[in-house]
């Protein structure tokens, strides 16, 4: 085995971002400076440190190419109403009694399209709150409901995070997205059960939450054009073995989604928002990269997989662990999934877990605890209910056992099948 860098060093430059995140520095700030410091004390020199650095993070460059022609389709997905619309309708086909299910199945379907998580609860959040009113449903609940649905729409998305792990794994992104399906649909059950029985306790309280303005919304055929047109281009791959790369497959269907909703003239403010939702993801990346380089190049990797040997535990068991640990440091699905593909994708390849399995595993991994407070996550998914901190902290168990549920239908998925 040969390595850089010491486990020791790895460790205590991922603490130091850690640190730096929760002391509000910019997260990528943060991942980089960790990155610096880590691989210094881990011993590889200057030179060294930074040469591993800058292999880390031109490493993300395909990733982020992908994410940020993902902009515009989540960019005209947001910005049309097509998101909305299809909130909206899912909400009230499913009707007030199925208030929690139907809140859960319109978050998990707008990520699982390509929104964003944060922006997906954003979207339904007033939605929500409507409903939420009219059925006496706490925030707690109709919040997790949210959170929950996105978070089993995200392991089944064209999203930051899902490309990242495709890219480390070198596998078909809509492979990917398929092969979390069912881990998908029992995280939404156990949403809607949880949500349900917390939806009875409380904070009742929605004055001056959701603005009551109406606005003009497309039909749901024109809705969901988009978003269908991206299916069709991804799903041509595994069915005909024709393959459209996400880089051209997400854009149209924005461009689709825009067209469709009679949005044309509008193409240029559209682009330039979803380029806006983008910028930051793509820069957390460049800061991910970096940090990931000095970790895989660690001996980290080799001292895990001897920990696992010595507790009698296989070696697959690195993936749900290493994404869910990844995550938890940095409060962030698409980081967790991005260092823990990178650090680890070769070492269970090499250890015999098929590369999809070992993709879906990290992924799946990667939503158990990424919304802590030291998180965007966190504030954003809170304050779109404005929830008190204290309420909010209160839902992260809640959170982790719908990850978790997820996380360990992906594991017998790969075990069974």
């Amino acid at each position: 085995m040969t390595y850089s860098f010491t486990t020791f060093g790895a460790i205590v430059g991922l603490v130091i971002a850690i640190i730096l995140i929760i002391k509000k520095v910019h997260p990528a700030y943060s991942l980089i400076l960790g990155a610096l410091i880590g691989g210094l004390i881990g011993g590889g020199g200057l030179a060294t440190t930074v040469s591993t650095m800058v292999s880390g993070a031109q490493g993300m460059m395909s990733s982020i190419l992908r994410i940020l022609t993902s902009g515009i389709l989540a960019g005209a997905l947001i910005k049309t109403g097509s998101a909305e619309k299809i909130a909206e309708t899912i909400v009230s086909k499913l009707g007030q009694k199925r208030a929690i299910a139907a809140i859960a199945i319109a978050t998990m379907i707008i990520c699982a399209v390509g929104v964003f998580i944060d922006i997906s609860v954003i979207t339904v959040a007033p939605i929500a709150i409507a409903i939420g009113k009219k059925a006496n449903l706490s925030k707690s609940g109709i919040l997790l409901a949210m959170i929950g649905g996105g978070k089993a729409g995200n392991i089944i998305s064209p999203n930051p995070n899902t490309i990242a792990a495709s890219e480390a794994f070198g596998v078909d992104l809509t492979s990917l997205m398929i092969k979390n399906i069912i881990p998908a649909i029992c995280a939404l059950v156990v949403t809607i059960i949880i949500a349900g029985i917390i939806s009875k306790k409380g904070t009742f309280t929605y004055e001056d939450v959701a603005s009551e303005e109406k606005k003009s919304l497309p039909n749901f055929l024109a809705a969901i054009c988009g978003p269908v047109v991206v299916i069709v281009l991804l799903a041509l791959r595994p069915i005909c073995h024709v393959v459209v790369d996400p880089l051209i497959a997400l854009p149209i269907g924005g461009l689709v989604s825009i067209i469709v909703t009679g949005k044309i003239k509008d193409t240029v403010k559209i682009t330039e928002f979803g380029l806006s939702k983008v910028v930051g993801v793509s820069i957390l990346l460049i800061g991910t990269g970096t940090l990931a380089g000095i970790i895989k190049a660690s001996a980290l990797q080799y001292d895990m997989i001897n920990v696992l040997e010595f507790l009698n535990m296989p070696t697959f068991v690195l993936a749900p662990l290493s994404g869910i640990l990844m995550a938890a440091a940095t409060a962030s699905t698409t980081s967790g999934a991005t260092i823990a593909s990178q650090t680890f994708s070769q070492t269970l390849i090499g250890a015999g877990v098929p590369a999809l399995s070992g993709a879906a595993m990290i992924h799946a991994g990667a939503t158990v605890v990424d919304s802590l407070p030291h998180g965007s996550f966190f504030h954003a998914t809170g304050g779109s209910v404005m929830m008190e901190f204290k309420e909010r902290m209160k839902l992260i168990p809640y959170e982790a056992v719908v990850g978790l549920t997820s996380t360990i239908i992906s594991v017998i998925v790969y075990l069974v099948f």
